[in-house]
């Protein structure tokens, strides 16, 4: 068994999984996955679980090593030229898949793709202003004002050839959350190191090794089998029996009997999600209940629901005591937090959560609608349904929705949930800047994009905007804390735990695992 500490600083959870290998497939590694990928488009959607699978398939301008600090890629330097205009200088002799070289002109179109308004990747490229070539090498990026984080949006930026883009009618992302579809949607052409040779929705994924990748090749891994398993324990019964090599994540409720396996290396430690219930406070928004205005547009109402959640209870039994409560929307190696804003938002206590709700006007409680995803958190399903029962022990009636992830997120986007589970981790930018602009800013084409709660606060958004230019770090670090601190105030989200991180596999492979959720399988050994 390996037990890994949380740590304070800016560094990934390596921690080593093993997999079995087999005669027949000596360097295949199957992999089973609660989820699937939503899209192949790396600009499809902003999403941790995507980009776990993603990574290993496309290169960005700049990613994080095995500490989570930030390297050259396929730009191999850059400089400020003035505090709002960057120039990268992009790697030569980089090949994408289908064997063609890549160019700064890709590299231009990639990022013009990836920031026009509205994308789905507007989570990190709302201050990309324009992007030029401006020599045979080189690629200058202009900001809508000084940014201090670009380089750490550019780590989740991946670069695509603008020859493919064009013949397949690729130029624009693709949103399935928003029902748009295209080529690049099921098919794809990196630089990365493993190419996508099939795929079969929900069923298999295989990548094989590029054998022209432009870096050094460390891992000696020929061929990925990706492979969604919502089921937990047929998953875990996929690892037993030698089907899988390696889960993710492991069942909670089996992990001491990992524990006790000889044949499993069973890694235990905490992911840089923060897991959270929304609501959202729309005032016009229509309910479940379909009748009355929006009770969650009061503000009493949600401080209510936060006072009637048992979060400990929920950890300790719900999570195995494998976590604990969090009360900040961001974990602590993230730039932003603040140790006084940790304390509880508000005591449990259901007498203090009714008389607030009588307060309100609902003396008896109302009806709402809870939805969850059910194959992309740990666990979270009967976290939904915990929360649904204590919320129904204050008068509220909760219509709990459980629902594969792709149909969560079509709903998610659209701001149609009354009260939903999401997590974020800050990736890649390790900044608390990214939760504040895509999650709490007032949705317009290049902020608050996966702000579902409907939240609108002039003030706030005024904050988030200062914080975005602000490049002396402890005025801005200052303004990230009160943007938070007014967060906090508004009970907009219920902030739970970090998401435990365990990790299971056959012994005899290594491969890092980090607490961004990433698997990155260039690091791989085989024996």
């Amino acid at each position: 068994m390996i037990r890994l500490p949380v740590r304070r600083v800016l560094a990934a959870l390596a921690i080593v999984l093993s997999t079995a290998v087999t005669a027949e497939a000596q360097t295949t590694v199957r992999w089973g996955n609660n989820g699937e990928v939503t899209t192949m488009d790396p600009h499809g959607v902003f999403s941790t679980a995507n980009a776990a699978l993603l990574g290993n398939v496309y290169d960005s301008l700049v990613r994080l090593d095995r500490n989570l600090a930030f390297e050259p890629a396929l730009a191999t330097a850059w400089v400020v030229m003035a505090p709002d205009h960057y120039r990268f200088t992009i790697r030569q002799n980089v090949r994408f898949h289908d064997g063609t070289l890549m160019t700064a002109g890709d590299v231009v179109a990639s990022l013009r793709r990836a920031s026009v308004p509205n994308s789905p990747y507007a989570s990190v490229t709302h201050m990309i202003k324009e992007v030029q070539q401006s020599g045979r090498d080189t690629v200058d990026v202009m900001l809508r004002g000084p940014y201090p984080v670009l380089i750490n949006d550019l780590a989740g930026i991946s670069i695509l050839s603008e020859a493919w883009m064009k013949a397949h009618d690729a130029l624009l992302p693709t949103d399935p959350a928003r029902g748009t579809s295209g080529y690049a949607n099921v098919n794809t052409n990196g630089t990365g190191p493993f190419r996508v040779v099939s795929r079969q929705l929900d069923s298999e994924t295989v990548l094989e090794a590029f054998p022209d990748w432009w870096d050094k090749r460390e891992h000696n891994v020929d061929r990925i089998s990706f492979r969604p398993v919502p089921n937990d324990a047929t998953r875990l019964a996929g690892l037993l029996s030698g089907q899988l090599d390696v889960i993710t994540p492991v069942p909670l409720q089996d992990a001491e009997r990992l524990r006790q396996n000889s044949a499993i290396t069973l890694v235990e430690a905490q992911d840089l999600r923060v897991m959270y219930f929304g609501f959202n406070v729309g005032p016009d928004h229509q309910t479940a209940a379909g009748t009355g205005p929006n009770p969650l547009a009061d503000r009493r109402v949600r401080e209510a629901m936060t006072m009637a959640l048992d979060v400990p209870s929920i950890t300790r039994a719900v999570m195995r005591g494998l976590t604990q409560p969090t009360h900040s929307m961001i974990a602590r190696e993230i730039t932003g937090y603040e140790p006084a804003q940790s304390v509880q938002r508000a005591t449990y206590n259901q007498d203090g959560a009714r008389r607030l709700l009588a307060e309100a006007g609902y003396p008896d409680g109302f009806t709402i609608g809870l939805e969850c995803p059910v194959d992309r958190f740990v666990n979270g399903d009967r976290l939904c349904q915990a929360a649904a029962a204590m919320w129904a022990r204050i008068g509220v009636k909760v219509t709990y929705s459980g629902m594969r992830y792709a149909a969560f997120m079509q709903r998610f986007m659209k701001q149609e949930p009354d009260i939903y589970l999401m997590g974020w981790a800050n990736t890649p930018q390790l900044d608390g800047f990214s939760i504040l602009n895509n999650v709490f800013h007032t949705r317009n084409q290049r902020s608050g994009s996966w702000n579902a709660g409907r939240y609108s606060d002039p003030a706030l958004d005024t904050l988030i905007g200062r914080a975005a230019v602000e490049m002396d770090l402890a005025k801005r670090t200052s303004l990230l804390t009160e943007a938070f601190a007014m967060e906090r105030a508004n009970f907009w989200a219920i902030p739970l735990y970090r998401e435990p991180m365990l990790l299971a596999s056959r012994k005899g492979f290594e491969v890092p695992a980090f607490a961004d959720g990433r698997m990155r399988f260039w690091m791989a050994r085989a024996p």
